[in-house]
């Protein structure tokens, strides 16, 4: 899940620097969501990294040459026990610590106290329905959905920052409008709406349709002219397509942030990357084992912490390398006009067509559709 921190990074800054660094701890967790990248289990991976080899792979993020902002996740991160241990080391090294915790017994309020005091500085929590039938089928928990509410309450309380993040798919697809405002009363700082990829369990989730893409960043772009949070999309890049076109300025690209809305719905906090962040290009992401990987949901293994360096393997790995160059992309997504801004999803395209240069899957725009000019993030 993708979690926004404020950073001095710039799009220009991406070829040698991550703008968000994921740190798998484990995939000990004790929900079975339905849609789990990680297929997480009750008990850790027995070849998970050692706290040692934890705080060695956080020294090594810190030497980028501007430090990403890190995301502690899984799984779920409460489940090894020297999580605040972690958490302390990472912002003695200077990172700014992001949390995902589970919505289990485990996230009591002192729990989130603990991360707090550690130094923690934003949550993402997920709710995948805006009430307790939706959200448990999901997560596979009777209980989840009112876990998650209390979670939400011990965050305001304790004054910690918090991201929702919510997975689109036909399942909830029609709830976009009552998440939204379900989310306005709960003193929320972002709402990341994740679109399905088709990995780990998601694979037997239904995700929706290009058309439906289409319908639901309407719909977004509405309630972000509404809503007192920000919104923005995670795994649906083609979402700044539809803002730059809907506002009606498309040759705007490089003065519209990442997944943003227009200017009339920008409230609140500013958590929004810059324009162009997508797997492999702002983003990087190592997993329990230590393999390293452009994202998380695109299982391309790039090398092995801590044979290989992080820092090297980003910013020299012919995987990466393509991964930031949309003129390496096929199809439309390497003639769009749209393509520096957006690119696809790279993960949904290597699910759906094992090429994670291909095009979205799950975009209808054809490029050519509108006169513009080429966008560029430089």
């Amino acid at each position: 899940m993708r979690i926004m921190l404020h950073s001095p990074c710039t799009p220009a800054d991406f070829a040698i620097n991550p703008l968000m660094f994921y740190y798998e701890l484990t995939t000990a967790c004790d929900l079975v969501c339905k849609h789990c990248r990680a297929s997480a289990r009750e008990t850790a991976h027995p070849d998970q990294l050692t706290t040692q080899q934890s705080k060695a792979l956080i020294d090594q993020v810190a030497t980028f040459p501007r430090k990403p902002n890190l995301v502690l996740t899984g799984g779920d991160p409460l489940k090894r026990s020297d999580i605040f241990e972690l958490i302390r080391h990472a912002v003695a090294a200077g990172l700014q610590v992001a949390l995902t915790p589970s919505a289990t017994p485990l996230a009591t309020k002192e729990a989130l106290q603990k991360a707090k005091d550690a130094g923690v500085r934003m949550l993402g929590i997920s709710l995948d329905g805006p009430d307790t039938k939706t959200h448990d089928a999901f997560r596979g928990w009777e209980g989840s959905f009112d876990r998650t509410i209390r979670m939400l309450i011990d965050a305001r309380k304790l004054g910690l920052g918090v991201q929702i993040n919510t997975t689109i798919t036909q399942r909830n697809f029609h709830q976009i409008e009552d998440m939204a405002t379900l989310l306005s009363t709960q003193g929320i700082a972002m709402w990341s709406v994740f679109f399905l990829i088709p990995v780990g369990r998601g694979i037997d989730e239904e995700r929706i349709s290009p058309e439906q893409y289409e319908e639901a960043f309407e719909r977004l772009w509405i309630q972000a002219g509404r809503q007192p949070y920000g919104i923005k999309t995670t795994e649906a890049p083609h979402y700044r397509r539809f803002v730059l076109q809907r506002h009606g300025n498309p040759r705007a690209g490089p003065t519209v942030r990442k997944d943003s809305a227009p200017p009339h719905g920008e409230r609140g906090p500013s958590h929004r990357a810059p324009l162009g962040v997508r797997d492999g290009n702002g983003i990087m992401f190592v997993s329990h084992t230590g393999e390293i990987l452009p994202a998380g949901f695109l299982p391309l293994v790039c090398g092995r912490f801590p044979n290989d360096s992080v820092v090297d393997i980003y910013q020299n790995h012919p995987t990466f390398l393509a991964l930031r160059d949309p003129d390496q992309f096929t199809d439309d997504c390497g003639i769009c006009e749209y393509r520096y801004v957006c690119g696809g999803s790279r993960s949904r395209a290597y699910a759906v067509t094992g090429d994670p240069l291909a095009g979205e899957p799950d975009c209808v725009y054809q490029p050519g559709q509108i006169p513009t000019v080429e966008l560029s993030v430089t």
